[in-house]
């Protein structure tokens, strides 16, 4: 979740990577007393995201300037809407520019490619949900982005979840000789209120994930299976063998093209590393006029 003083701590980082010692064009071309008025403006449609922080690059710029956001995040809009406004000393809105529209172009790209993915499996139980796959610093807010455009966030952290992947059990299978008595030995170590989920590549893998429960005598076992890089028929049988035991995550080769087919095989969750990795940042403009 954001919140206002990691937005301000990310913003100022990068207005000062921008701007370390003053924006040395505006100095020298505007006049201190000058004043603005500007307008972020869409030259594509998408679904917006980034209204505080948008409007965090300017306040922590000058805090004489006023920003107006005129859409929500998860908005959807068209090209030429207006998406904010901007006015108070002209400096000041010349050099919050670029971080500002870096931002919010970059997680409203986000939340319109999220959106994309969301619109095509609506038919469906599936959830569309993100990766770990984020850009350093900038987790939270694409993240954020995701759920703008209506997508769901997957672990946020390595300290929010146990999710065990090939090398993991590669090392703990070494230690226990199986692969179940590798998950039951980390069931046992585990509160009951932290999530286990498996990831495993091949079928034959299933039923040693299914058998592993935490000692003595519970029922508890692993809570979501996630099935990597399956074809559409294996991903099928792989929800037919589960058959509600724990939660279904398909991951690998999704795209917009085949996300429909891997959700109406009945998973229950697609994460998607696309989503924050490879979204093109949003045309966005911000059209400034001078006023004095």
């Amino acid at each position: 979740m954001l919140t206002r003083s990691h937005i301000d701590a990310v913003v100022r980082a990068a207005l000062d990577e921008d701007a370390p010692w003053g924006d040395l064009t505006s100095e020298t071309l505007i006049p201190a007393d000058a004043t603005a008025t500007a307008e972020l403006r869409a030259r594509e449609g998408g679904v917006f995201s980034g209204g505080e922080v948008f409007a965090a690059a300017f306040a922590l710029t000058d805090p004489r300037i006023d920003t107006t956001v005129l859409v929500a995040d998860g908005e959807r809009f068209a090209r030429g809407d207006a998406l904010a406004t901007v006015s108070g000393p002209a400096r000041g809105i010349l050099t919050a520019e670029r971080i500002g529209l870096n931002f919010t172009q970059r997680m409203s790209g986000t939340a319109t490619l999220t959106a994309a993915y969301v619109d095509a499996v609506a038919h469906t139980r599936a959830r569309i949900a993100d990766t770990r796959k984020t850009t350093p610093g900038l987790r939270r807010f694409e993240r954020h982005a995701v759920r703008s455009g209506g997508g769901h966030n997957h672990r946020f952290s390595l300290s929010d979840a146990v999710m065990a992947k090939d090398n993991h059990l590669a090392v703990l299978v070494a230690r226990h000789g199986s692969f179940t008595a590798a998950l039951e030995a980390a069931l046992d170590a585990l509160p009951h209120t932290t999530h286990l989920e498996v990831e495993i590549d091949r079928l034959d893998q299933l039923d040693t994930v299914l058998a592993a429960k935490a000692r003595p005598g519970s029922p508890r076992g692993v809570g979501t299976i996630m099935l990597d890089n399956f074809t559409l028929e294996d991903l099928r049988t792989g929800v037919a063998r589960i058959a509600g035991r724990a939660t279904v995550e398909a991951s690998g080769g999704v795209s917009l093209d085949t996300v429909a087919a891997i959700a109406e095989t009945g998973v229950d969750v697609i994460s998607v590393g696309a989503l924050t990795h490879s979204a093109r940042a949003l045309d966005l403009g911000l059209d400034v006029r001078l006023e004095g």
